[in-house]
């Protein structure tokens, strides 16, 4: 058997590793047109930082693992063909900021079905609205020669990133939609065979297409609806005295509620949860459900308003003004263990803060110089003084009026308060936007300390 895989992203690159190191028979190749990106992965330095990843693309690499920049003869030699490619909101024409845009999915489909001489089993990876399948099957069959013939299934990612690898290694489960046709059953059988070289069938799950489309939505618009539905009641218990903290303990320990996903923050960030519940509030407006779509559309407005609820904070605990202050931020990402910033609470807050003419300084770990400035619009080597990118979180704090901390890394943890203290200009003041310091600690050596919820 031969697999390749359309898009060498945080979803393509890590999940077609994992087959290829846990099926060592079959090849796998993961094809991109970006060059660079395909030069990171067969590089020491990958593109894409999880936990486990490195350690799993050097084995396989090379053996039956095998990044290119030939999309077509990937195409050609493959039995299965996964659909990778990123899905972003659309933010022109029509339905702009709502719909996804379907144009690199449509690319693809038109790429195989031009370059595929025999039939072929097209897997959706990516997050595609509902009913998206049919549009691929038109495309693919309106392109190719009756001898071709090609099965379409929704095989959506689960992945949380910063434990991607746990995830593909050991998932909750593994959902395969596909036709309820003899055919469709065929090829959704030969897909789970895959998986079940190293998953229980029992957590395979399979169903129709529709069913399949719709769970991916549905399981990240649940996700952060908690996370949205906790950060209100933060709100509340900054006003009334009570910890965030304890009450999502106590109310984590009914069996019915649970205690995942409700963790009070500055915000939800990352590449699905905000493009997924856009994209659902879109669908509920086109099939004309507009109390649906004013529900979803609600999880997204209470994530903006946390944002922009803890940069007021810091603006008005500064005396009410930033301008050519020097705020610190630690962590960039929009969670720990990756440098993936996309929608990253930090975007915004440091843009809030750049308006108010601030001296922004930054650290975290794993995002480049590069990335940051790419994600703010703004670039020392243009000229711009607000911005100071640091090596060290102590370079990043001297000399600072106020600390931020908005990515949970660990490291964080156990950073000398005492030395960012000293090196600070007074009153100093931290600002967790993550609720991981020590506040009673912090209080104990001087700073003004500001905690989600609390």
């Amino acid at each position: 058997m031969k697999i390749c895989c359309l898009g060498a992203g945080y979803v393509g690159g890590p999940t077609m590793s994992m087959i290829a190191y846990k099926c060592e028979d079959i090849k796998v190749t993961v094809a991109d047109i970006n060059e660079q990106r395909i030069a990171a992965w067969n590089s020491d330095t990958l593109p894409v930082f999880e936990p486990g990843l490195d350690d799993i693309v050097k084995t396989a690499r090379g053996r039956n693992l095998f990044f290119t920049t030939d999309k077509i003869g990937a195409i050609k030699e493959a039995d299965i063909i996964f659909v990778s490619v990123g899905t972003p909101t659309k933010t022109y024409g029509l339905d702009a900021g709502r719909a996804a845009d379907l144009k690199y999915v449509e690319l693809c489909a038109r790429d195989i079905a031009e370059h595929s001489d025999n039939s072929k089993i097209v897997v959706e990876k990516s997050t595609i609205p509902v009913r998206t399948a049919e549009s691929l099957k038109t495309v693919l069959s309106a392109n190719s020669n009756e001898s071709v013939n090609f099965q379409v299934l929704s095989n959506p990612e689960f992945l949380a990133e910063g434990t991607a690898m746990e995830d593909l290694d050991s998932p909750d489960r593994v959902l395969i939609g596909g036709e309820e046709t003899p055919e469709g059953k065929e090829a959704i059988e030969t897909l789970t065979s895959v998986y079940a070289r190293w998953i229980d069938r029992d957590r395979i799950i399979q169903t129709n297409l529709w069913s399949s489309e719709l769970s991916k939505l549905a399981a990240n618009a649940f996700l952060a609806q908690r996370i949205s539905s906790i950060n209100s009641i933060s709100a509340l218990c900054e006003e009334t005295g009570a910890n965030v903290d304890e009450v999502a303990s106590a109310i984590g320990r009914d069996s019915r509620i649970g205690p995942k996903f409700l963790k009070a923050s500055v915000g939800f960030g990352g590449s699905c949860f905000q493009k997924d519940l856009l994209n659902l509030v879109y669908l509920c407006e086109h099939f004309g459900l507009p109390e649906v779509s004013t529900y979803w559309r609600s999880v997204i407005e209470m994530n903006d308003w946390q944002k922009r609820r803890f940069s007021k904070k810091i603006i008005n605990s500064l005396f009410n003004t930033v301008n050519g202050k020097r705020i610190a931020l630690l962590g960039f990402a929009f969670k720990k263990d990756t440098n993936d910033t996309r929608e990253s609470p930090a975007i915004y807050v440091g843009r809030d803060l750049l308006e108010e003419e601030a001296c922004l300084s930054i650290y975290d770990p794993k995002v480049s110089p590069d990335q940051i400035q790419r994600d703010l619009g703004v670039s020392s080597e243009d000229g711009h003084e607000s911005l100071d990118i640091c090596d060290d979180p102590y370079e990043a704090v001297k000399g600072a009026h106020a600390v931020a901390i908005l990515t949970e890394w660990d490291a964080f943890k156990t950073l000398d308060y005492q030395r960012i203290y000293d090196n600070m200009v007074k009153p100093a003041f931290i600002f967790d936007g993550r609720n991981i310091a020590d506040r009673s600690a912090l209080k104990d050596i001087g700073f003004e300390v500001y905690a989600i919820g609390r």
